[in-house]
């Protein structure tokens, strides 16, 4: 079996960036820069003031100086003319400083009316002056493709003037629950069967992580079923099917799936829950078999279907981050599998976050995965620990989840 860090590495291997698509910038938050963001103007263009105040040449910039004010320069209405020796303009902050100028006075430093201004402070060449191309300049790669958008970078592009920016799509992910013994809410649920809940959790979980989910109805537990419903995903990016992906009697995907070409990389990941995870490719479509439980489909949504969402749509793809919190309880001693307990965070009385692993932890208890703020990572062969060890956690709610 392999290490859960072995697993993910091979899906990722295997995995490219969708391409690109130019989408307004208004709606760009949150997405992958698929090309260069190249500043298409210079900022500011002009030099410009920090402050409000007037405009002089240093060489009249001494205490005691009596400037005529030759007129003022407000924001977006630059000055026509030039200042001389024995002259001033009032500017505002971002003003453009006109020709003549070298240096600003702010007007806490100065003594002044409508038509004079006597100087308490003497300036400095460039003093309280942005400099043209301060911040950028016309042709400057501002932003590096692979880059996640946030909003600081949605205004520096709109500083340089795009109204538009290229992407990279966002992946299709097509989701197909499996077996004879599952409905989809509100549908009739067969003799000894249950309600899906695989379906809509993932659709929610790759929606949160940034991809486009596609539900594709139930694939009864048959060969030809199974490869049917994915014959309909070839257009996506990523196949998800849940249920079957063992090599049981009745665990027909891998068994469908090779009737119309998948090629499986590995099957069985030495973690719990989640054992049954099987990677192949179906031509040129990944496929992600997960497990049937629903904690466990979700664990191993969290640990290899986010990286591959992010993979796709243009990150590098990685592990969860992780975080640290006392555990409140002893655990025992781990088996050979990396186990990932569902747990509540809270905080102690001194104000260091802690953890509290919910006692059973059996696939099927959705109610404890709804109710959890974290997951404990167990590494395998983890010794047992007392109360109040530092263990690591994944923050489920940081991870769309």
């Amino acid at each position: 079996m392999l290490s859960v860090p072995e697993a993910r590495a091979r899906i990722l291997a295997l995995l490219a960036p969708t391409g690109g698509e130019i989408i307004p910038l208004a709606e760009a938050a949150g997405r992958v820069l698929a090309a260069p963001l190249i500043a298409r103007l210079t900022q500011p263009p002009n030099d410009v003031s920090a402050m409000d105040g007037f405009a002089l040449r240093a060489a009249d910039s001494v205490i005691g100086a009596r400037l005529r004010i030759i007129g003022a320069a407000p924001a977006g209405h630059p000055f026509a003319g030039s200042v001389r020796p024995g002259e001033a303009v009032r500017l505002f902050t971002g003003s453009v400083v006109p020709a003549g100028a070298d240096c600003i006075i702010i007007q806490e430093e100065a003594e002044y009316d409508d038509t004079t201004v006597t100087l308490r402070e003497a300036g400095l060449p460039g003093k309280h002056i942005r400099g043209a191309g301060l911040d950028f300049a016309a042709g400057d790669t501002l932003l590096s493709p692979g880059r996640h958008l946030t909003a600081r970078d949605i205004g520096l592009a709109a500083a340089a003037n795009h109204p538009w920016i290229t992407v990279h799509r966002k992946p299709v992910i097509a989701i197909l629950a499996t077996g004879d013994e599952i409905a989809m809410p509100g549908d009739p649920i067969p003799a000894g069967g249950i309600v899906s809940s695989n379906s809509h959790a993932l659709a929610a979980f790759v929606r949160a992580n940034g991809g486009i989910p596609i539900i594709l109805p139930i694939a009864p537990d048959d060969r030809t079923a199974i490869a049917n419903a994915a014959a309909s995903a070839s257009h996506a990016d990523l196949l998800i099917t849940t249920g079957g992906a063992s090599v049981g009697t009745h665990d027909l995907v891998q068994a469908g799936l090779s009737d119309i070409g998948l090629d499986v990389d590995f099957w069985k990941i030495a973690m719990r829950p989640g054992k049954p995870l099987m990677f192949g490719r179906l031509g040129n479509l990944p496929v992600l078999g997960l497990p049937g439980n629903p904690v466990s489909a979700m664990i191993c949504a969290l640990l290899f279907a986010k990286p591959a969402i992010e993979r796709l749509a243009g990150l590098p793809g990685t592990a969860p981050s992780t975080d640290s919190a006392r555990c409140t309880i002893a655990l025992s001693a781990n088996d050979h599998r990396a186990d990932h307990l569902r747990a509540t965070i809270d905080r102690d009385a001194d104000g260091h976050w802690t953890v509290t692993p919910f006692g059973p932890q059996d696939s099927s208890m959705l109610r404890r995965l709804a109710r959890a703020d974290a997951v404990v990572l167990r590494a395998p062969h983890a010794p047992a620990t007392p109360a109040g060890t530092t263990v690591s956690i994944i923050r489920l709610a940081a991870c769309g989840l």
